[in-house]
């Protein structure tokens, strides 16, 4: 039972770093500008949009506009965040039944193991449709800094919402697979 608490726990904290990077603009961070480090502006890029840190403090930010105008792993990299959201909270519900400590199913302990055995299932595909996005926008800005087509205002960093991400996918993805190695078939 307190196999599958900590399994429960690893996953779900997985889930919450997942709503974490779906909010924070913190995917991509540009602090520079061709070989001069600019500290009086700080650039960021999300999923939902743009921020400039000023060095008074000021954080301005800016909705995108249109989805439409927006490159397509952007767009690609919000469906499937979303998704992995919505498949956490599946994969919650799912676990929170099945969990030996809970009361539900307590009569029928093979239905009970079933839907603990699909909700650790159903946490494994939530960290890889989390990770699958972050690797993607991981990509296309390390491919971009080292291009020499980009233009220098097009070049950043790995933001924290990357670093989050992998973490967030990977503990979604043990802690998944640590549930369905506590039930019995």
């Amino acid at each position: 039972m307190q196999t599958q608490i900590v399994g429960f726990g690893l996953a779900l904290i997985g889930f919450l770093g997942t709503i974490l990077i779906c909010g924070l603009p913190m995917w991509q961070v540009t602090a520079f500008i061709g070989a001069n480090i600019v500290t009086a502006q700080v650039y960021w890029e999300g999923l939902w949009m743009n921020c400039v840190l000023q060095s008074t403090g000021q954080l301005q930010c800016k909705a995108y506009d249109s989805v439409l105008a927006l490159q397509q792993y952007q767009q690609a990299s919000r469906g499937l965040v979303c998704s992995s959201i919505g498949i956490g909270v599946i994969a919650i519900g799912l676990s929170t039944v099945g969990l030996r400590c809970s009361n539900f199913f307590d009569y029928d302990r093979r239905k009970k193991s079933n839907i603990g055995m699909a909700g650790g299932a159903v946490f494994i595909l939530a960290g890889i449709t989390c990770i699958i996005p972050v690797c993607w926008y991981a990509y296309i800005i390390i491919t971009r800094f080292y291009s020499t087509v980009a233009t220098d205002s097009m070049k950043g960093e790995l933001g924290a919402s990357i670093y989050v991400g992998w973490v967030s996918g990977v503990l979604q993805v043990i802690g998944g697979g640590i549930l369905c190695g506590t039930y019995r078939c």
